[in-house]
Parts: C-alpha cells; structure tokens; sequence
C-alpha cells in the first residue's frame, strides 16, 4: 500500500526528486568537462602524444582521381606514378574524402601532398599537413591498414 503525501490544504504534493542526487550529477558532468578540457589543452591526450613519436618511414603521396574511376596515386616529392588503384576501394576511398572534405571547407586544393607515416609500433597514420586532420590507419584492421601500408614501400624497377 503506497501512501500519498499530502499538503497542508489537503492536496497531493507533488513527487519530489532527491536533491542532492541532482547535484552529485551536476559535479560529475562538470568535472568530467574539466577534465577534458584539461587534457586537450596541455597535449597529453593520446592522439595528441602520436605526432611527437618517430616514424619509420614516412612518404608524401597525392591522391588523384583519373576519368576511368581510378585513383592515381603520386610520389608528393618526385612526382613518380606510385600505384594505381582500381575498383571500388571503399576504404581508401573513404579516409581519402575524409580528408578531402575538411580541405574542402577551408577553400584549400589537392596540391600539398598527405602524409603516410609509420610508426616503430607498427601504427600506421594518414596525416593531412595543411589541416592538421590524421586518420589512425591500424584501428581500422590489419586489411585496411595494408593497403595504404603497400604504398610506403617503393614499387619493384622493372
């Protein structure tokens, strides 16, 4: 049997939710967004620390879309024909708007070549140096990963 609180005029009082339970919700998103905040603003989150480890190897590429649907992939420095991609290739077509978009949006055009870094733990990340925008390659399985990983290695001379 459930009693029912009245007031002093006889009617129902309203259902009342713990004070101090509202409050305790309060201090954690607070603190929580002050932590955040904390972290982004003295670099010590870990997206942040990965630009200040060293690669093992690292290749400038620019990605080209050519009329047959293919995406031509060029050596940023020499200018060199790396690969060309054909087909779908969801994945790298995908990372590759990604990054496009946000280049996009800043006016910005295709001429300065993306980054391809690897990393001693075997990382892998796609860094636009104009937007300052990087696409973690591993966390996206060991498939993925290899198919920008086989543009790192110089194409076999004929």
């Amino acid at each position: 049997m459930t009693t029912v609180r009245r007031t002093a005029s006889g009617a129902p009082a309203p259902d009342s939710f713990p004070r101090w339970f509202l409050l305790g919700a309060a201090a954690l998103v607070l603190f929580s967004l002050a932590s955040v905040g904390l972290v982004r603003l003295t670099g010590n989150g870990p997206d942040q620390r990965r630009a200040a480890e060293p690669s093992t190897a690292e290749r400038a590429l620019r990605f080209e879309d050519r009329p047959d649907g293919s995406i031509a992939v060029v050596d940023g420095r020499t200018g060199a024909l790396v690969a060309s991609v054909q087909g779908e290739q969801g994945f790298l077509r995908g990372a590759l708007r990604a990054l496009s978009r946000e280049r996009r949006a800043r006016g910005l055009g295709p001429e300065q070549p993306f980054q391809l870094i690897a990393r001693p733990d075997g990382r892998l990340t796609l860094v636009d140096p104009v937007t300052d925008q990087r696409i973690d390659l591993e966390s996206f399985g060991p498939i993925n990963a290899g198919k920008f990983a086989s543009l790192l290695e110089p194409a076999p001379r004929p």
